[in-house]
């Protein structure tokens, strides 16, 4: 008894497609052909093909089958389980990602970890998240998960309601305001050292400057005022208070370079 192509493929739950790439690979052989040039397949070669697809449904990578020997099929295998074990680990991360997506009914750019709160960001401050996710550890962003949530409603309103063209007056209340709770996200304050010690771990040049031009990009220069005015406010606050603990005219917080952030035109 012999099979055509497309019979061997039908017995063994495949294509012809994946028949072929098994013979360009020189994985199976290619078998005797009629007077008219059809490949005719016997018992041998739907086993060969039934043993290739149970390797490849293993996870193994068709680059090592015909490579692997036998005694080498037990470490081949380990490494496919460890490619299996990592790409269920994604996919598990990305169920998760979306099932938290689905019950908040944020964006679905929402940064990870931010879906909580992602539904009443504006795009401006998810896409900021988003240059945080990649510039801060995991500890700062705990942190930071914590700062966004926490931000009055209010406040966050007004932020983006400004215009370039808003008031002083209008600056200098909301820059106020962001700066009473003694920090606000949209700032390096935070990660700034303390006098107690206890601090993130400080931003780099590089992580400074991503973040500067992040700001620069996504807000407007009346916004950009307010946060410059607010971060002012905050080192100011941090200097009074660190005075008073110690009872000098001077802050004992160690010397930081402020992130200048872009000045109104």
């Amino acid at each position: 008894m012999a099979w055509s192509t497309r019979e061997l493929a039908d017995l063994a739950g495949t294509t012809v497609n994946a028949i072929r790439h098994y013979h360009a690979l020189g994985l199976l052989d290619e078998p005797p052909r009629t007077y008219n040039g059809y490949k005719q397949y016997g018992v041998r070669d739907l086993v060969n093909l039934l043993r290739l697809r149970r390797l490849a449904g293993l996870g193994l990578p068709l680059a090592e089958i015909g490579t692997t020997k036998e005694s080498d099929a037990t470490e081949a295998l380990r490494r496919a389980d460890t490619v299996l074990r990592e790409e269920i680990e994604r996919f598990r991360r990305s169920r998760a990602g979306i099932a938290a997506l689905l019950r908040s009914g944020a964006p679905v750019d929402t940064p990870p970890g931010f879906e909580v709160v992602g539904a009443r960001l504006a795009e401006s401050d998810r896409a900021l998240i988003h240059v945080c996710t990649r510039i801060h550890p995991p500890a700062t962003l705990l942190r930071l998960r914590l700062m966004v949530s926490a931000e009055s409603a209010e406040v966050r309103d007004r932020f983006h309601a400004l215009t370039p063209g808003a008031s002083e007056l209008t600056r200098k209340h909301l820059a106020e305001d962001l700066a009473h709770g003694g920090a606000h996200w949209r700032s390096t304050v935070w990660l700034e050292p303390t006098e107690s010690g206890a601090h993130e771990p400080s931003p780099t040049r590089m992580t400074q400057q991503a973040f500067i031009e992040a700001l620069t990009a996504l807000y407007n220069r009346a916004q950009h005022d307010v946060l410059r005015r607010a971060d002012v406010a905050l080192r100011a606050q941090r200097r009074t208070a660190g005075a008073r603990r110690t009872g000098l005219g001077v802050s004992p917080v160690r010397s930081h370079v402020p992130v200048a952030f872009p000045r109104p035109q």
